[in-house]
């Protein structure tokens, strides 16, 4: 194994957890923004409001791109797997 090598699955890997969290992180953000345009019109600042829809939502997407979020962790675990069989 090589530098080359070393860095491909690096970079496999680090792709993978990008885009596996992805769904996550961007239904969080929007949650996030929406809570906060809420909070900032009707002008009620309580820290729990914001914490609770995003801790439903983050696991509802989580619970619906499970299969999604399953493939990607295959994909990489068969490409890591086939390099150590083929020697690299």
């Amino acid at each position: 194994m090589n530098e080359a090598d070393a860095l491909d699955i690096v970079q496999f890997a680090i792709w993978t957890v990008l885009v596996t969290s992805a769904p996550a992180v961007l239904i969080a953000m929007i949650v996030g923004v929406g809570i906060a345009l809420v909070q900032a019109l009707t002008q009620v600042q309580e820290i729990t409001l914001t914490f609770v829809p995003k801790i439903i939502a983050i696991f509802l997407t989580v619970s619906v791109s499970a299969p999604f979020i399953g493939s990607q962790i295959g994909r990489l675990n068969d490409v890591v797997f086939s390099r150590i069989a083929t020697g690299f």
